[in-house]
């Protein structure tokens, strides 16, 4: 019941449509073709589905996308990633799309734009997308710096690709309507949607379970109780998927409550091969299929 199963059979996700203007650290884009099977394995199908650790968002963007939901309310915490979102919500993507194609990119220009203080929400998610594009890693949390040398030597250049971003913007404008977006803490989130039976949630925490430092130093917003996560999770009255680090912590908290495991081998950024952890209630529909995930060249 409690034990992980490894899924082995490579998948190349380059294929996989890149809804998010993000390139998130810790991004999902590679676990969009297991979220479509999860889902499909659903009847009724759900109504709702939560991402209380929204990030990047591309779990809750696929769900609207592909009508594979009819809502979506996204939580996220960071104020840099909140004003993107709440953005979208309100109606501004066409203008960051425009923002984005007449601005003309340079180390200084960046450094002006970033500099501005008492600037508006919208605003502000032009200067979050701006760093997410041309910090290392596209990591916003404190300490981060400009790409030095980025892809074959094009440094802060390297990620900003403006007619992409423009469209993936525009293109949030046919969804933002069916959108909730909370800036609120991700416990709060589940706590308070646990008992309908009519969502499902997509939790995707940072990874700091078992002292991993990668969580600490890719996200402000680190620190989290896993234990009450885990004890909320047995709380909820649908369903989730919970996708976690591999690590010995989390598959004990996984077993202490009676929750599935399986693990999914991908190949991270640096083309190593590592295993991300998927929990849930029930992963019986799991193990018709095995993939390998591979990230694609612009990740999430």
């Amino acid at each position: 019941m409690g034990e992980e199963i490894t899924r082995p059979r490579p998948v190349n996700v380059a294929s996989i449509p890149q809804r998010s203007p993000f390139r998130y650290p810790g991004g999902k884009t590679w676990f969009v073709p297991t979220f479509r099977e999860w889902v499909s394995n659903h009847n009724p199908k759900p109504t709702i589905l939560i991402e209380p650790f929204a990030g990047g968002g591309i779990i809750s963007l696929t769900g609207l996308f592909e009508n594979l939901v009819s809502r979506v309310i996204m939580s996220e915490i960071d104020d840099d990633i909140a004003s993107v979102w709440q953005s979208v919500i309100d109606g501004n993507s066409e203008w960051i799309a425009d923002k984005i194609l007449s601005f003309v990119l340079t180390r200084d220009s960046v450094i002006e734009e970033i500099s501005k203080k008492e600037v508006s929400t919208k605003e502000r998610a032009f200067q979050t997308i701006l760093k997410n594009r041309t910090f290392h890693g596209g990591i916003l949390a404190e300490g981060s710096g400009f790409l030095k040398y980025g892809e074959n030597g094009k440094g802060i250049h390297s990620r900003w690709y403006p007619e992409t971003l423009a469209k993936r913007f525009n293109n949030l404008k046919f969804i933002q309507n069916k959108i909730t977006f909370l800036q609120k803490d991700g416990l709060e989130v589940i706590q308070e949607y646990s008992n309908r039976r009519d969502v499902i949630f997509f939790i995707d925490p940072p990874y700091t379970a078992g002292g991993k430092k990668a969580g600490k130093r890719l996200y402000r917003h680190f620190d989290l109780d896993h234990e009450r996560l885990f004890t909320l999770c047995d709380s909820i009255e649908g369903d989730f998927l919970m996708t976690y680090d591999n690590a010995d912590e989390v598959k004990a908290m996984a077993r202490l409550h009676g929750f599935q495991m399986r693990l999914i081998p991908m190949t991270n950024t640096h083309h190593s091969m590592i295993e991300e952890l998927v929990i849930g209630k029930d992963l019986e529909w799991m193990d018709c299929h095995t993939e390998v995930h591979e990230p694609s060249p612009d990740y999430c």
